[in-house]
């Protein structure tokens, strides 16, 4: 079975030789554990938020950006190409450890996660488990995680301090806007897995979105960021079996369907879990084929005129 935390592992050692041109800074602890600045106090780039979308998907990505249009008017896209979808999104890129001890917490995402099994219940549906001396995780923090934060990760992952690799960009940086973009078909792998379906039939997966533009305010980040994946993000899947769910795995599906994210979240009182999840976790489109009929099923569309208020386009 393979490993994604070893294939992630010269990814890591990659971007810690390359810091400099990369813009981004690594960082060695007392308890030898290595964190790597990809935002905070750095300005970051677009090659090493392409290397932090494949840390995050366990290695098993390529990713590329691109110019698009929305509208005609010209933005940067990242474009996804994703081996093992289920494992890559679910058993890796997924948002689903909260780190939280007494002096710290963020939202966790990476192949670490693997070894600590969080949560779960997504590992036994996907049925991967991973072995590693080493760990690489992501937070989306603006600020670094101490010493006994990590070594809190180290023991959960069941690996030594020195094993353990910390990825950090918060989600109004360069590097964060590009990771949020790489979530679009994690999305929808997401949704399958809240429905119950039988993720290992998806075999193959692509997705594109464009890239939101990086704002001073964290939460407005976290409105522009998520909706470049809701009103403009596409998801090709290539699955064993054509499930009639997918019709509703595209965010016109949620009756918040059609405003900027950021007026959502602010109604919400800034909650992301009081926010309707298929909006919160659907692309724009989908399209879908099937392998054991051949056929092709595509449902939604991109939405450029939200977007641009978004993005605040003058």
């Amino acid at each position: 079975m393979i490993s994604i935390n070893q294939l992630t592992e010269p990814i890591v050692q990659e971007m810690i030789q390359r810091q400099s041109e990369l813009e981004i800074s690594s960082h060695t602890l007392e308890n030898k554990a290595t964190v790597i600045d990809c935002g905070v106090n750095v300005r970051g780039s677009y090659q090493a938020g392409l290397m932090y979308v494949k840390a995050c998907l366990g290695g098993l990505a390529t990713a590329g950006i691109t110019t698009g249009h929305i509208n005609g008017i010209p933005f940067p896209f990242l474009d996804l190409t994703i081996q093992h979808p289920p494992v890559a999104c679910l058993g890796s890129q997924k948002a689903g450890w909260i780190i939280k001890t007494d002096s710290y917490s963020a939202m966790a995402s990476g192949p670490a996660r693997a070894l600590a099994k969080k949560p779960k219940k997504t590992y036994s549906s996907i049925g991967y488990s991973d072995v590693s001396e080493t760990a690489v995780i992501a937070l989306e923090s603006d600020r670094f995680p101490d010493i006994n934060t990590l070594d809190y990760i180290a023991e959960i992952c069941g690996i030594e301090p020195s094993g353990l690799t910390v990825l950090i960009a918060p989600i109004n940086s360069l590097v964060g806007s590009i990771q949020i973009s790489g979530r679009v078909v994690t999305m929808v792998l997401h949704s399958l897995e809240e429905n119950g379906s039988d993720l290992n039939l998806i075999r193959y997966a692509t997705g594109r979105s464009p890239i939101a533009p990086v704002k001073k305010n964290r939460m407005e980040a976290m409105g522009t960021t998520n909706d470049c994946n809701i009103y403009y993000g596409s998801v090709c899947l290539t699955t064993d079996r054509y499930d009639p769910v997918y019709e509703k795995l595209i965010s016109q599906s949620s009756p918040d369907y059609g405003r900027p994210f950021y007026r959502i979240f602010k109604e919400a009182g800034y909650d992301f879990l009081k926010i309707d999840s298929k909006l919160a976790f659907s692309p724009a489109e989908i399209t879908v084929n099937d392998c054991s009929t051949g056929e092709i099923f595509s449902f939604g569309s991109l939405n450029g005129d939200v977007i641009l208020e978004s993005f605040g386009l003058h």
